[in-house]
């Protein structure tokens, strides 16, 4: 039985814990789904969450306008990611895919956020390049003007939801400007001519991932976001709402490696005795609760901080993320030596889980990018 007395920390609200057990029912009675076929799979827990009213969060209601809410975000992520990691990815994409359209998008371009929020349309966030990863300012894709059109021309990678998504916001240079001050963002359906999936890409935990291509792929003017060379902005702006959720992620693998551990060690014999009753055992699994609750407080004061109306949380989602991310991989790589040669077994929870977070170190920001952040935010405040 997952701990949940954290639900009753002065970060939540009523509403929260609330959504936190209807959706830990939904999880029991829907998760996880079959991931042999992972297109497939998206596809299906995509439906499910927006058919079921589970997607709401992850953009803006077009009808009643408001801030996403970042603690629900998180709520959700950690939920879904404690049943079924492949839901939390389809969770995850809908909002980060959308995020522009929600922070920055007119009432014009706002009319996908209808289609995601139903689970109607799945959404991606084309911002990495070959060869510009963690630099963003790096980027080489480029659009250019074409009389009431822009030209993309370029490649993106490691795009979450390449090749079955709807719509890409896809992030380009314009040239306002060098560096980070000339990148541009735009709506691209995935029917737009010109773009194509130059490849899939298969990873240690299987998700549908893919390499973009655009020759000369023409959208409309109107298809910009916000004003041209403000991507950079945008792009910065969506992860400091998003990135404390990969934290939550990572928390809800590390609190499914601690359940696991914990009953593997009330039924498991060794000597004559239940594992639980060896004090390195206890000893590890007192270092696993200690992680997931350290872990969970960054977390959660970053989602509350946001919510509270704080207008940037640069420093606090940086340290979310880190540390979840990282205390998580400690955590769950304890628990695949505590089940021994279970943990290694394919298609076991803790494998499956080992397999899971490692990707969570990387993306939206890896580890050693987000030390950079967090000193630049220290000493810039100093």
């Amino acid at each position: 039985m997952p701990d949940r007395s954290f639900l009753n920390w002065p970060f939540f609200e009523e509403r929260h814990r609330q959504l936190a057990d209807q959706l830990d029912a939904w999880c029991a009675k829907n998760l996880p789904v079959d991931h042999h076929d992972v297109d497939a799979a998206c596809r299906e827990l995509v439906a499910k969450l927006g058919r079921d009213g589970w997607l709401k969060p992850t953009a803006l209601d077009t009808d009643n306008p408001g801030p996403l809410d970042v603690r629900t975000l998180c709520i959700t992520r950690e939920t879904l990611a404690r049943h079924d990691g492949l839901a939390d990815f389809a969770f995850a994409m809908q909002g980060l895919g959308t995020g522009a359209l929600s922070l920055f998008g007119t009432p014009e371009q706002q009319h996908w956020l209808d289609q995601t929020r139903a689970g109607k349309a799945i959404s991606a966030f084309a911002l990495s390049e070959p060869r510009s990863g963690s630099d963003v300012a790096n980027m080489e894709m480029t659009a250019t003007r074409d009389g009431d059109d822009y030209l993309l021309t370029g490649e993106k990678t490691w795009i979450s939801n390449g090749g079955i998504a709807d719509l890409y916001i896809v992030f380009a240079r314009t040239g306002e400007a060098p560096g980070a001050k000339g990148i541009s963002a735009f709506i691209v359906p995935a029917e737009t001519e010109g773009l194509s999936i130059a490849e899939r890409l298969e990873t240690i935990a299987p998700h549908p991932l893919a390499r973009l291509a655009f020759d000369n792929a023409r959208v409309p003017a109107s298809a910009l976001i916000g004003k041209p060379g403000d991507g950079f902005r945008i792009a910065m702006s969506v992860l400091d709402v998003f990135r404390s959720t990969v934290g939550a992620a990572a928390l809800g693998f590390a609190r499914r490696a601690l359940d696991e551990s914990v009953s593997r060690a009330a039924k498991r014999e060794l000597f004559g005795a239940p594992m639980a009753d060896l004090q390195m055992v206890q000893g590890h699994i007192a270092d696993m609760a200690l992680d997931v609750d350290a872990a969970a407080l960054l977390v959660y004061r970053a989602a509350w901080t946001k919510d509270m109306g704080a207008p940037r949380v640069t420093r606090e989602a940086a340290m979310a993320k880190l540390f979840a991310t990282d205390r998580a991989q400690e955590v769950i790589d304890t628990a695949v030596q505590l089940h021994g040669g279970d943990g290694v077994r394919k298609d076991h929870i803790v494998e499956s889980l080992y397999r899971e977070i490692r990707a969570l170190r990387i993306y939206e920001g890896a580890s050693d990018v987000q030390k950079v952040v967090i000193a630049r935010q220290v000493m810039g405040a100093a």
